[in-house]
This record gives structure tokens, C-alpha cells and sequence, in this order.
């Protein structure tokens, strides 16, 4: 019988009623008539004024459960402990309807008390009334999963064992795979994570391995034990994890998902299991991921490979046509970059208007590469038509310092200054934003001294901000103020000593002017330390190794960084190398593509001056 159904009728009827200021509340007369109309009967002394509301009530049908089974004692204790409930009585009301679960072995009722204990707080009883539900039917999943919540929610995390052993082996088995995957989020707010993935890694020991271990729970049972060990700073344990996992099941995206997480310098062995799940048959997802792995490592080439893999597998990602177009842009590709951003735009268009954040942000990165683009080509008129699509406010201090940009390539410097500072500043960082812009458009277009002094205005009161001393420093060195730049490089050393651009600059600038060399390759190896793929502070070491006699290691260690990252600068110093060592053919022929990539850059050039090279 539906107990606590017909009682949630009975109490939202009995509501309707005017309080009264004596007893309960409600006159007799009000619980006789809310009594007659849960029971589906009229009474004869239904007033005239509540019939409206007397005939909207639904009529009793034939498959309904009909209170009169309910003796009057057990029907008065529920009402009881309603009313007590909903008057702010609530341990009274928790009492009363956890008694008459006990009494009618309800898991309506059961659920309610539990309910009742949780809105107001009382996790001991609540536990207590889910306890005793389990305990009664021992079968009921959601009894259990109500003390393993609970537990878990008072951090006793120790006794969660037993219900969640009882809540997988219960799972049927076609929902296993997903209750094993959802169990690092019940034990997200657990404080002691180490003791959660004991307990994890005991209550799953049955699905890891055996003779009848299906592959597929198994995959899943590492991968869950390898995300507790993960929240447990637990690196070794994680990736131990996730080898086993993919033992298991090759095909399975929840081990290489987990080394995505650990991915970097410091532990090769994760790229190791991802690369053995890509070179397979992936999920177009898990490459993308690995693609902005590879992006956030600077290995650009990689992941270009990637991307364009994606493409050719799933030609309607609209993301992976982003991703490929704004490398190809940034690796001055225009003209296929130009296709794909478009490609990008038309399938994210065409998805229609409800688009989210991140959806909004593509489009408008979108946009700046395609103006980016038109720039390029001197079509002025075009790079505003598309600066002129984005229409994201978090996206303006990009698109305006595009279009001072332009403004500047027309030598209204000044004007495109103006644009900048009129940007509004809704928050604190907005000023520092457009500070940045600022300063960058001075030095792209060589304005060094301007920008140094807006710039050392800004860094000379307040917090210290690293990354605003870091370009005061590169001005300072642009001004041939060298003491100035090495004083701010070292102060940023100092003060944050993981922050590796400052030791690649001071070291590049040693090597750059030959003095200093061994300290230089002592600081650019504590660059590379931090940041072990950055193509850029592998151009510095080359380039020290050079300046040091080892043209044959300055030659391996440039064409790694050439290869990883083809920029004019780094052309310029391995065409210097190979010029040296004698291959002058292979030298000329870097050259070349070092000014296909940026006919502008001042290291090549000079590059070419100094040898009397003419392309």
C-alpha cells in the first residue's frame, strides 16, 4: 500500500484549510473533510464555497489503494507526523514516520524519514533510518545507495566499504561499466582521499582480474581506481593503473583519458599509453585531447598531424578545423588556413543559434585569424568586415587590438593608441588587458621606447606582476639598457623561480652577445627543465652550443627545434650552423622557408645581411 503517497495527499489537501490559533492548527471539521476527500467521498457538510475545489479532486479508481485499509492508529501517526514535519517539528515528525516504516516495512515511508532527517541537518539519524531501511530489505539498491551518500557525506569514509561493494556487485551487468565509473564522484568531497581509494581499489577487488573478469569492467575498475589515486596525488599508483586498464581493454578511452590528466615532462610514461590507444582505432574526442596536450607542450607540428587526423576521420568537427586553421595561420599557411577557418564557421553556423560560450569564443577566434588573414594581404576593408562579426564582449579587447593594428599599418599609431584605452574596464583585469595591448602594438611596430615607459609606469607601485616585468625586460634589452635587463630578469628568478622565460632570455641574451657561455647553458638548461619541449628555449641551447664550438650538437639540437616548430628565428640561427659547417645548399634552402614563414623577422635578416645572402 502507498502509504506516504496517499498522506502526501491527504496533507497538501488538509493545507488548504484556514489556521486556526489552538491546537494543531486545523478545526476538526477541516480533518474530517480533508479526511473525506483523500478517501475519493463527499460529505454532506462540504460548504457551498469549496465545492469548485471539492470537484477538481480526482475520483478514486478501481486499481487506486484505498486508505480504509490503513487502521485509524497507523493513519494518526502519519498525519501526526506530517503535521509536526511541516509545523518545524521535524524530529518529532522524523519519529513518528520512521516508527510506522518499521510497522508497514513501507520504502515510501522509509525514504521519507530519511528525507525528513536530511532537510533538517541531522545526519546521524538520517543514516540511522537508511540503516534500518537497508536492514529491512536487504534487496532495496536505493536503501543502499542512501547509506553509502550518506556515510560519505559525514566523511566516514571507512565504513562506506560494505555498501559500495554491495552497490556494484547489485548493479545488473549491463549497468555495471557506468556504476564503476560514476564512483570517483561520490568520493569527490571526501577530505581524506589516500583512505578513499583504499577503499575504492577494496570494494572493486573482485572486478580486476580473474578468469571470469569481463574486460570491459575490468578497463573500467582500474580507470576508477587510477581517478582515486589521481585525487590522491598518487602519480606512480595512477599510471600503474591505467596500464593495467588498458591491458585489459586496448580499445577502452579510460586509460588514455587518465594519462591526458598526467601528460607533461615529468611523466613520458603517460604519453606512452595514450600514443598506444591513438595509434589504434581512437575516438575522435580522446585525439583532440591529446591534440591540445600537444599543444600546450608547444609541439605544434604533432599536433597539427593530429588535427589534421581528425579532420580526415570526422570532416563535421567544427573544433578541429579551429585548432588546424589557426596553426596553419600561425604557421603563415594563409590560404589553407583561410579554408579551414571557414569550414570551421560554416559548420558551427549551421548548427544553429543556441550556441554556447565556448561556441561563441571559437567563432571569434575564428574571425581575428581570418582579419589576421586579410591584414596580411593589405584588404584592410575585409579584416574589418570580419572584426566586425565578433560580438562577444569578452572577445573586443582582441578584436580592437586587431583593428589598432590596422590602424597602425596606415600610420595612424596614435589613432589605433585611442581605440585601446577607450575600452571599457568592467573588472580589475581589464586595465591590465589593454595595457598589454598596447604595449604590443608599440613593439610590433618597433616603438620601443613608448612602450618601455608605459610599461615601467605601470610595474613601478603595487604588486609585482612577472609577466609585466618579464616584457619590461625585453624592452630594456630592445633599448640596448642591458644591465637594466638582467637586473629584472634576475629579480623575477628570484622571486619566481619556475618561471622559465627569465632564465631562457638571460641566457639567450648571453649567448647571443658571446660572453658568459657557460653560465648561459646553465640557465637555459634550467629553462628547459620546466618547459623540456619549448622548441624556442631549444633554439637558445643550440644556439649557446654553437657560440661554444659544438656545431655538431648546435646542428642536432636546432634541426629538433626547426622540425617541432618551423619559425623564421630558429631558421635563421640553424641556417647559420649549416652555412658553417659547409652545407650551404641546405642552408639557403632554410633561409628560404624561413621567409616564406616571416619575411620581416630581424634575426633573419641580419642572418642574411651578415652573409651577404641575397634569396
Amino acid at each position: 500500500m502507498d502509504y506516504y503517497g496517499l498522506m502526501l495527499q491527504f496533507t497538501r489537501i488538509l493545507f488548504q484549510f484556514p489556521l486556526q490559533p489552538f491546537g494543531c492548527g486545523i478545526p476538526p471539521a477541516g480533518i474530517a473533510l480533508a479526511v473525506a476527500i483523500t478517501l475519493g467521498l463527499t460529505p454532506a457538510y462540504a460548504q457551498p464555497s469549496r465545492a469548485p475545489a471539492l470537484a477538481a479532486a480526482p475520483a478514486p479508481t478501481a486499481s487506486s489503494p484505498l486508505v480504509s485499509a490503513m487502521d485509524g492508529e497507523l493513519f494518526y501517526q502519519l498525519l501526526l507526523g506530517e503535521l509536526n514535519t511541516f509545523g518545524g517539528e521535524s524530529s518529532t515528525g522524523y519519529s513518528l514516520i520512521l516508527d510506522a516504516a518499521r510497522k508497514t516495512n513501507d520504502a515510501k515511508l522509509y525514504e521519507r524519514a530519511v528525507t525528513i532527517a536530511l532537510q533538517s541537518r541531522s545526519g546521524e539519524p538520517a543514516l540511522q533510518a537508511a540503516r534500518a531501511w537497508s536492514k529491512a530489505q536487504p534487496a532495496s539498491r536505493e536503501a543502499n545507495r542512501y547509506v553509502l551518500q550518506i556515510l560519505i557525506g559525514l566523511n566516514r569514509i571507512g565504513e562506506t566499504l560494505d555498501p559500495l561493494k554491495s552497490e556494484v556487485a547489485s548493479s545488473p551487468p549491463r549497468e555495471r561499466v557506468a556504476v564503476i565509473s560514476a564512483i570517483p564522484r561520490f568520493y569527490a568531497r571526501s577530505t581524506d582521499k589516500k583512505l578513499a581509494a583504499n577503499v575504492v581499489e577494496q570494494a572493486l577487488a573482485d572486478s580486476l582480474s580473474g578468469p571470469s573478469t569481463n574486460p570491459a569492467t575490468g578497463a573500467s575498475a582500474w580507470t576508477t581506481i587510477g581517478r582515486m589515486r589521481l585525487d590522491a596525488a598518487d602519480t606512480p599508483g595512477v599510471l600503474d593503473a591505467a596500464r593495467r586498464a588498458q591491458a585489459l581493454d586496448p580499445a577502452a578511452d579510460g586509460p588514455p583519458t587518465l594519462a591526458l590528466s598526467l601528460m607533461g615532462p615529468k611523466t613520458p610514461q603517460a604519453e606512452q599509453i595514450v600514443r598506444k590507444y591513438i595509434d589504434g582505432k581512437p575516438q575522435v574526442e580522446i585525439r583532440m585531447a591529446y591534440a591540445r596536450a600537444l599543444l600546450d607542450a608547444q609541439r605544434y607540428a604533432e599536433a597539427t598531424t593530429q588535427v589534421q587526423a581528425v579532420t580526415a576521420e570526422k570532416a563535421d568537427h567544427p573544433q578541429a578545423w579551429l585548432v588546424r586553421g589557426t596553426l596553419e595561420v600561425q604557421d603563415r599557411k594563409f590560404e589553407q588556413g583561410e579554408r579551414s577557418l571557414k569550414r570551421h564557421i560554416d559548420l558551427t553556423l549551421a548548427a544553429g543559434t543556441n550556441r554556447t560560450p565556448e561556441t561563441n569564443r571559437g567563432l571569434a577566434q575564428a574571425y581575428l585569424s581570418l582579419a589576421q588573414i586579410a591584414e596580411n594581404r593589405k584588404d584592410f576593408a575585409q579584416a574589418e568586415n570580419w572584426l566586425g562579426k565578433i560580438d562577444n564582449a569578452d572577445d573586443m579587447v582582441s578584436a580592437q587590438s586587431r583593428r589598432a593594428n590596422i590602424l597602425a599599418k596606415q600610420g595612424k599609431m596614435e589613432e589605433g593608441r585611442k581605440l585601446l584605452r577607450a575600452l571599457p574596464e568592467k573588472v580589475p583585469s581589464d586595465g591590465r588587458m589593454k595595457l598589454l595591448a598596447e604595449v604590443q602594438l608599440l613593439r610590433d611596430f618597433k616603438q620601443y621606447k613608448p612602450a618601455y615607459e608605459l610599461i615601467a609606469e605601470k610595474t613601478k607601485t603595487g604588486t609585482p606582476d612577472y609577466e609585466l616585468l618579464y616584457d619590461q625586460a625585453m624592452l630594456a634589452e630592445k633599448l640596448d639598457r642591458l644591465d637594466e635587463m638582467e637586473r629584472l630578469l634576475r629579480q623575477i628568478i628570484a622571486a619566481k623561480p619556475e618561471y622559465q622565460h627569465a632564465y631562457n632570455a638571460l641566457g639567450y641574451s648571453f649567448a647571443e652577445r658571446n660572453i658568459r657561455l657557460p653560465e648561459a647553458r646553465t640557465l637555459i638548461l634550467k629553462a628547459l627543465e620546466f618547459a623540456p619541449n619549448d622548441p624556442f628555449i631549444s633554439d637558445s641551447l643550440g644556439w649557446v652550443e654553437f657560440r661554444s664550438g659544438n656545431t655538431a650538437e648546435a646542428l642536432r639540437v636546432l634541426e629538433a627545434a626547426y622540425k617541432s616548430r618551423p619559425d623564421a628565428e630558429i631558421a635563421a640561427h640553424l641556417g647559420e650552423v649549416l652555412w658553417v659547417s659547409g652545407k650551404r645548399e641546405q642552408a639557403m634552402a632554410i633561409w628560404r622557408e624561413g621567409m616564406a614563414l616571416n619575411a620581416e623577422n630581424e634575426t633573419l635578416l641580419e642572418t642574411l645581411k651578415r652573409f651577404r645572402v641575397k634569396l
